[in-house]
């Protein structure tokens, strides 16, 4: 099984408006000019609201940026007040989306389950996107010593049937590092990261070896290339860093 190359993706949350998007430009063209080209893929989700203009941004000549969305709903259409479909964002040109995200399982927010985020998953191939399915421990789990049962049933709950490498890629996010500056030992990613490999070979056969499965939490320039180096990091799904495009060419240089 030939695995893709590793993917880098920038997650904006909620933030950006239209003045955001000359970081797009200016990633684009310090990746254009850049010699030897990082050996990953990169792509940025931005908020709805920009994510068609963000195409057009990345959809220049020699522009290796693609443009990914934050989250679905699993419904092609209906009465969703305020929700966007896959088919909607995929419209939009978005090629990929986020789903499970921590926010979004949290239960004092959206509480989703483990059900609802294999829907949005599904949705997303429906629409011909690619998924990116989100699971983590909260620092309570973690100090409790169930990460690994909590990691591993988000997986074995959130894959759907038909998962392949080029549908589906998992983040590890453990939700304690998110934002805070507190990053994982080496050690503990590379446990996280081999148990989810092995459930994947398990639930996937020979596919399951070359899915991705990237780190994200607190991944900064300064730490990006001893974090992507550990077995099974197959690139990074970055928060704040990825706003501005000198942070994120400083992650995005671990491949370089």
């Amino acid at each position: 099984m030939t695995k893709p190359q590793p993917l880098v993706s920038g997650n904006w949350k909620m933030n950006g408006l239209e003045d955001s998007l000359k970081q797009i430009k200016a990633l684009c063209k310090a990746l254009k000019k850049a010699d030897p080209k990082p050996a990953c893929d990169v792509m940025i989700c931005p908020p709805a609201t920009i994510l068609s203009k963000a195409v057009k941004k990345a959809d220049k000549k020699g522009c290796e940026v693609t443009i990914g969305a934050q989250n679905c709903h699993d419904q092609v259409s209906g009465a969703y007040t305020g929700d966007l479909s896959a088919e909607m964002l995929a419209e939009a040109g978005a090629e990929a989306v986020i789903v499970g995200h921590s926010e979004r399982r949290d239960k004092a927010t959206y509480a989703e389950s483990d059900a609802a985020v294999r829907a949005k998953a599904e949705a997303a191939w429906r629409a011909g996107m690619m998924a990116i399915i989100c699971v983590g421990e909260t620092e309570a789990e973690r100090r409790g010593g169930e990460t690994l049962d909590v990691v591993g049933g988000q997986v074995r709950g959130s894959l759907p049937e038909g998962a392949n490498a080029d549908n589906t890629v998992i983040a590890y996010e453990p939700v304690w590092a998110i934002g805070s500056g507190l990053t994982p030992t080496t050690d503990d990613v590379a446990e996280v990261h081999q148990l989810v490999r092995n459930l994947l070979i398990e639930l996937m056969g020979d596919e399951g070896a070359g899915v991705r499965i990237l780190y994200g939490g607190s991944v900064k320039p300064s730490n990006a290339k001893e974090l992507m180096s550990v077995a099974d990091v197959d690139g990074a799904l970055v928060g704040g860093a990825s706003l501005k495009a000198e942070d994120f060419l400083g992650i995005i240089a671990a491949y370089g």
